[in-house]
């Protein structure tokens, strides 16, 4: 239960959102994979290139933030997002490499699968158990694969956003991976924890920890790098986003079947539209990168037309399922749910995806996750 991130904010756990994208290695493969800085406390250094992305520009950062950053929010730097402040406090600052801006929607995934369980109960053991899941899934991988993603993506926000936490050099390297070590273990401890506490015979929460772990490497970490593709990226993006947490909810109380693994893999589509949103700030620092995301692939226009077409084809596609399986009031209700976002695409997202796409987001992803519980809600009967 890992999930992505975009660029240089949020890949997920089962527990996928916003905001950007990077992935884990062990410590030895962190010191050995031709490291390119060398980061002390305070200051962070280009020492050479790397030998695995030869085609990318070597920026360099500076060495203190540009007075916008130093005045920045200190909500914005406890939530991980552009406009932070500059801290010194490490806990601060580990915690900003988490972003706990993007635990909200892994969170909600894990509603959602208890929800499409059938099986969930407002009891003191339930209730626990969900609590354990959301921590699994946020805090501990969200967080882990967030950090992680920074760590990969330091040389994008050395361009973007040079006054982040490790092109800044405000965390050190050996601190960072420690940090990565910690919230790894943690997340894989408490989903085998939850296995035991189900009375799983086979641990298929850990395994779902596991692999959203895995794909959080391999979307961010050298070789295969999967977020240099902006197709395959994003959709990797949008599964661990939607899938693995819903997996993890409902695995947790009930089982899992093929009709909701069909509905949630659908659903990471829309996960890819949003992916792209995510990519528009980034535009600068992954073209100088060699990174081809969607936006840098096929400009602006065109990637703004394929973002709002993976929302609303998937969600409209998914009313037309449940109008189809007798579930007309469900399908009724995602409809009502659709329209505002398709008012906000064009309030927004449309006209300046860049100038726009925080304000897009806030205002119509409550309505795109509403529709994902009303999804799970008609599963589940």
């Amino acid at each position: 239960m890992a999930s992505l991130s975009s660029s240089s904010s949020s890949v997920c756990y089962a527990g996928l959102h916003v905001s950007n994208r990077r992935p884990l290695v062990p410590p030895t493969s962190l010191h050995s994979s031709s490291p390119r800085y060398s980061l002390s406390r305070r200051k962070f250094t280009i020492i050479r290139a790397a030998e695995t992305d030869a085609k990318e520009a070597k920026p360099s950062a500076p060495d203190t933030a540009p007075a916008a950053a130093g005045s920045g929010s200190n909500i914005n730097q406890l939530l991980g997002i552009k406009g932070a402040k500059e801290e010194t406090n490490i806990w601060k600052i580990r915690l900003q490499l988490t972003k706990p801006v993007t635990w909200p929607p892994l969170v909600w995934g894990v509603v959602c699968g208890a929800a499409a369980s059938g099986n969930f109960h407002w009891n003191v053991e339930d209730v626990a158990k969900s609590i354990v899941c959301m921590i699994m899934s946020g805090p501990c991988l969200t967080g882990y694969t967030q950090t992680l993603n920074d760590w990969y993506d330091r040389e994008i926000d050395a361009i973007n956003e040079p006054y982040r936490p490790i092109p800044s050099g405000a965390i050190s390297e050996g601190e960072v991976i420690t940090q990565i070590w910690v919230l790894l273990l943690g997340g894989l401890g408490l989903g085998a924890l939850l296995d035991v506490w189900a009375g799983h015979k086979f641990p298929v929460l850990f395994y779902l920890a596991l692999g959203g772990s895995l794909l959080s490497y391999i979307y961010s970490a050298p070789p295969l790098k999967l977020k240099q593709n902006g197709w395959i990226g994003n959709f990797a993006l949008g599964a661990s986003y939607i899938c693995l947490p819903w997996w993890a909810g409902q695995a947790l109380f009930g089982t899992l079947t093929p009709d909701v693994a069909v509905l949630t893999v659908l659903y990471s589509i829309a996960g890819l539209g949003i992916a792209i949103v995510n990519d528009f700030k980034s535009i600068e620092g992954d073209r100088k990168m060699g990174l081809q995301s969607l936006p840098v692939a096929f400009g602006i226009d065109a990637a703004k037309w394929i973002c709002v077409g993976a929302i609303d084809i998937t969600q409209i596609s998914v009313a037309g399922y449940l109008l189809a399986s007798g579930k007309p009031l469900y399908a009724l209700a995602l409809v009502g749910l659709i329209i505002p976002q398709i008012v906000f695409q064009f309030q927004y997202l449309l006209k300046d995806p860049i100038k726009y796409d925080v304000k897009y987001q806030a205002s119509a992803q409550p309505f795109l996750v509403l529709g994902i519980l009303v999804t799970a809600l008609a599963s589940s009967h």
